[in-house]
């Protein structure tokens, strides 16, 4: 698949800006705060209906506006759709594919794939569990919409389970209605565990594939997936934990406390690695993200790269720009010095600055 072009008005640093892109390689090049991101941001947020930072709606709308649009047109298997979206303040967002309104987010996810690639991604092995949880929720969620919709699910009855925990202390003889959404949490919850489990089993064997030509075998990589609770033993914990998850107004147990460990020759490299490791481990998994996309959907994703490259050593670079070769790529960089020998081909560059997009090949 491919983005023909990007429109927004009223976003981020931007009044108005349409960008027409090249099948291949685009670059998006000028000095930091200028308006670089928020484009690759913008393609995001017409793809899967939310920031890749995670941020707000109205966030993403000019300062001094009360909405804010993007319009998308894509190319999968030779048809062309068109995505709309309209962001409000203190509003639900309004989305709509080839002019028709939709009512859940739902039903874009999957109509494109796309793959962000930033400098806090090389963080990922070593930051929190929660930027681990994010990076699976994101990826899984484009791939397979049941999990979508049972993440959802999962999130709405933790949210309503924790507000009952806090009713509780102030009225209990709301205690027995636990029961309903202990059941509820953990047949959602169930569902979300096994899905992780599954995901993070695949993408572990190309992600040790890649490690292992970027290392030249010297290191052998291992995904393994911590859920916090097993699927069969969810609901017996729920209700073990009661007491504690009363006492303290929260609920203790759950995927929405799970991790994703990195093993490297038998070491925790989010513990014991060192920085190499660590961006070496983060840039394979990427890469392998591109893989399971072409694997599962019989079709390649869209990479957008956020100053990434800078990043990377020489070799990481090379094996970055080889492995992206015959998918569409949007990269965002200061400076074009970085292609000057023409390790990429430059099939399309814009000129970025304060929110102004100038068209130069």
């Amino acid at each position: 698949m491919k983005i023909n072009s990007v429109e927004v008005g009223s976003f981020r640093n931007y009044n108005s800006a349409k960008l027409e892109f090249h099948s291949h390689t685009n670059i998006l090049y000028g000095n930091n705060a200028q308006g670089k991101t928020n484009i690759l941001e913008a393609v995001f947020v017409c793809g899967t209906t939310k920031s890749h930072k995670g941020c707000k709606d109205k966030e993403l709308i000019k300062l001094g506006h009360d909405e804010a649009h993007i319009r998308m047109f894509i190319e999968k298997k030779q048809i062309q759709h068109k995505i709309d979206i309209h962001l409000r303040q203190n509003k639900a967002k309004g989305i709509a594919i080839d002019g028709i309104p939709i009512k859940r987010s739902s039903e874009l996810l999957g109509l494109v794939n796309i793959i962000f690639f930033s400098p806090e991604d090389l963080k990922i092995v070593k930051n929190g569990p929660s930027e681990r949880r994010r990076f699976i929720n994101l990826e899984l969620s484009q791939l397979d919409k049941v999990y979508l919709y049972e993440l959802g699910e999962y999130n709405k009855a933790l949210m309503q389970r924790n507000k009952l925990l806090k009713q509780i202390s102030f009225k209990p003889s709301l205690y027995s209605t636990l029961d309903v959404w202990d059941s509820q949490l953990a047949g959602f919850g169930s569902k979300v565990i096994i899905s992780r489990e599954k995901f993070i089993k695949n993408l572990s064997v190309i992600t040790k594939k890649i490690n292992e030509k970027l290392t030249g075998g010297r290191e052998h990589i291992e995904l393994l997936y911590e859920p916090d609770i097993g699927a069969d033993s969810f609901l017996s914990a729920l209700k073990k934990n009661r007491e504690k998850d009363l006492h303290f107004l929260s609920t203790s147990t759950g995927p929405h406390k799970d991790d994703l460990c990195f093993i490297n020759n038998g070491i925790d490299i989010r513990k014991y690695g060192s920085q190499g490791q660590q961006r070496t481990c983060a840039l394979s998994l990427k890469l392998a993200e591109i893989e399971l996309v072409k694997e599962v959907t019989n079709d390649t994703p869209v990479l957008l790269l956020d100053d990434v490259l800078s990043e990377l050593d020489r070799n990481r670079q090379n094996y970055l720009l080889d492995s992206i070769d015959n998918i569409q790529t949007i990269i965002t960089c200061t400076g074009l010095e970085e292609f000057i020998d023409g390790r990429l081909s430059l099939d399309k560059v814009f000129c970025i600055s304060e929110g102004t997009v100038i068209l130069e090949k």
